[in-house]
């Protein structure tokens, strides 16, 4: 489907091309930008909601800095699409999150105005700040900004970088862009008083006018500036309270402007770039702003997949069987049944209840379960605080974001032994969302800490069974349950609870020759794969492994005592995951065997569908009966032996 942008967005292909024109035709500018987003994006899919939002705060800030001299940092890249149209890939936005088309995301290696990676939320400031101190020391007048939303303030990192800041005397501007959102509505403290900060109409007419009241007093001998200034401060305080978290950190603060109004951010924007030192400029917009039902719905339309721009149905694929759910929906379906039978079961999650399924419970729990902002590490810490009252703690985090609380898992669950269920969503290549969404390292970063239980189910039953067994009394260390994106296998999913011993994989067939051990959910990948190696006459063995840590064991025994020939296969990265755990037991154990280890490369693996990336990293069922063909050349097969 062919798209054309306006007359005048297909004249822009930098943001010197947008400083040609004037003031007054920004607005139109606006408007074929908020356009072509929604005409690309029904079509060929992405993130949606964000970028609307962002507009004009987009155009205002390329149209002010001098891009990519100045330095612009964007948080989190959700926002970003505009950004992207605007700096020489408007041709290129159909490819955006396609295999081999450009990120979903602002990636340095992509173009000279990306100027920093982020997929995960929260950096803008200290990454801007570090640009800001770099060009103080060099001398140079580049400006540096970072945009940050209300939704990742919450993270701790925003507040380090925030109180850095202010002590830095460095020239950065932080935009907070204040849409009360960032999936899912904003929660916390930071909300509310955010929320106090724009309805308090008194403070901010007076806080307007204030500088140029104080402006026209005598600045001389008697009444210096540094008097004003105080004088400054000590009337915002009277007049009301909401400057002085940022202003305490050092950072001037000016706001709340609309971000939606594009003659009042250039102009705003313009004076900014005049004032010298740490400053916060608090805009606020909408998410989704000119399509109604985004701005209605912004969960919903946070990434819809393609829709119908004009009726706004999404386009849902029809079966005529019954389809597994996705695994997030039994987890989430899960964890209220077993809540049901035990009252000590809590959810945690961090910014995440509609990706997690965690939404479930706290609908209908909403005393069990919470939403804690976007703070990973405060959410295993809290988890770890509760335990330590006998409570069972049902801590999501998506496999790439649980890489913040790292010390966390360690030192507070690890060490102490609490048994926290850590269960990590996204596990293994998650798509379109690229190389900082993608949970491969997980297996690797966990299987080197002590007291760790570390598995990965198969299908949908395997995970009930997992979640049952991680809660119950007899279990006492902490039990990480890891699985993918996307679809299970199981259409009948719903099966009766059944605990599992701990270290205790299955044999699935037995087999000659050659042996497949699988974790996780690539075991199905191995089952299509020995189907198709079954026409060659080859007849692989298959064992789920079930458990990283601990192995079980016995059944390893059991393959090299056996085979000759073994194959893993796992959906995390190759250097110190499954695979390698396995060769340590042989290793151990003085077997003598040829091992092949399929899984993500030791590489950074960019954005396709799941499908496309397994394929590239060869452990789909296709890979995985290449590399058994490969292992067996020179054995005589079944086939052969029966003539």
């Amino acid at each position: 489907m062919d798209i054309t942008p306006g007359p005048l967005l297909t004249t822009i292909n930098s943001p010197a091309d947008l400083k040609q024109l004037t003031r007054e035709q920004l607005h139109q500018v606006c408007d074929e930008l908020r356009q072509y987003i929604i005409d690309v994006v029904s079509v060929h899919g992405g993130h949606f909601a964000a970028s609307l939002g962002v507009v004009e705060l987009t155009v205002a800030l390329h149209y002010i800095y001098n891009t990519p001299y100045d330095q612009l940092v964007w948080d989190v890249g959700h926002q970003a699409y505009g950004h992207k149209i605007l700096t020489g890939r408007r041709d290129e936005f159909h490819t955006n999150r396609k295999y081999h088309g450009i990120s979903g995301f602002p990636k340095r290696n992509e173009s000279e105005y990306d100027t920093f990676g982020v997929g995960h939320s929260s950096t803008s400031i200290s990454a801007a700040l570090g640009m800001a101190m770099a060009a103080k020391y060099k001398k140079e007048s580049r400006k540096s900004v970072a945009v940050i939303g209300d939704g990742a303030l919450t993270a701790g990192l925003a507040f380090e970088g925030m109180n850095h800041a202010g002590v830095a005397d460095s020239d950065i501007l932080i935009i907070l862009n204040d849409n009360c959102m960032s999936i899912d509505p904003n929660v916390g403290a930071l909300r509310e008083y955010l929320t106090d900060i724009t309805t308090s109409p008194t403070y901010n007419r007076f806080k307007d006018d204030i500088w140029k009241a104080l402006g026209k007093l005598p600045v001389g001998k008697n009444f210096t500036r540094e008097m004003a200034s105080k004088l400054e401060h000590s009337i915002k305080g009277f007049i009301n309270k909401s400057s002085n978290l940022f202003e305490a950190l050092n950072l001037r603060y000016f706001g709340p402007i609309d971000g939606n109004n594009i003659t009042k951010l250039v102009d705003t924007l313009q004076d900014m770039k005049k004032i010298p030192g740490p400053k916060l400029l608090h805009v606020l917009t909408v998410k989704g702003k000119g399509y109604a039902l985004a701005e209605k719905e912004q969960t919903l339309w946070h990434a819809p997949g393609l829709f119908d721009k004009i009726t706004g149905e999404i386009y849902k694929k029809k079966y005529d069987t019954p389809q597994p759910p996705k695994y997030q929906d039994v987890f989430g379906h899960t964890i209220i049944e077993l809540a049901e039978k035990n009252d000590k079961i809590f959810g945690v999650t961090p910014a995440m209840p509609s990706g997690s399924s965690l939404k479930f419970m706290m609908d209908k729990m909403p005393d069990r379960a919470f939403d804690v902002g976007i703070c990973e590490q405060h959410a295993v810490t809290l988890s770890a605080g509760m335990a330590t009252q006998g409570m069972r703690v049902f801590c999501n985090i998506y496999s790439s974001f649980m890489q913040r609380a790292y010390d966390q898992v360690v030192h507070d669950v690890a060490i102490q032994k609490l048994p926290v269920v850590m269960v990590l969503d996204r596990a293994g290549l998650v798509g379109e969302d690229g190389p900082t969404h993608h949970g491969a390292y997980d297996i690797a970063y966990m299987r080197c800490i002590p007291n760790l239980v570390i598995s990965a189910p198969m299908n949908e039953s395997e995970l009930r069974n997992l979640m049952y067994t991680a809660q119950l009394d007899t279990m006492q260390l902490p039990f990480v349950i890891r699985y993918p994106r996307g679809q299970g296998v199981l259409p009948e999913w719903k099966t009766p609870f059944e605990e599992i011993q701990i270290g205790k994989g299955r044999k699935l067939k037995d087999g000659q020759d050659i042996a497949i051990l699988s974790i996780g959910h690539p075991g199905n990948f191995a089952t299509a794969a020995i189907r198709e190696l079954k026409m060659d006459g080859l007849n692989p063995a298959h064992y789920d492994m079930r458990f990283v840590k601990p192995l079980d064991e016995a059944l390893l025994h059991e393959v090299f005592n056996k085979y000759d020939k073994v194959l893993t296969v796992e959906d995390g990265t190759v250097t110190g995951g499954f695979g390698s755990a396995v060769l340590e037991f042989m290793a151990k154990h003085n077997y003598k065997a040829e091992v092949k280890i399929l899984g993500i490369p030791d590489a950074i693996v960019e954005h396709g569908s799941p499908k496309e990336l397994y394929h590239e990293c060869a452990f789909d069922a296709p890979g995985i009966a290449a590399a058994v063909r490969e292992m067996m050349k020179g054995k005589v097969t079944v086939s052969e032996l029966l003539g």
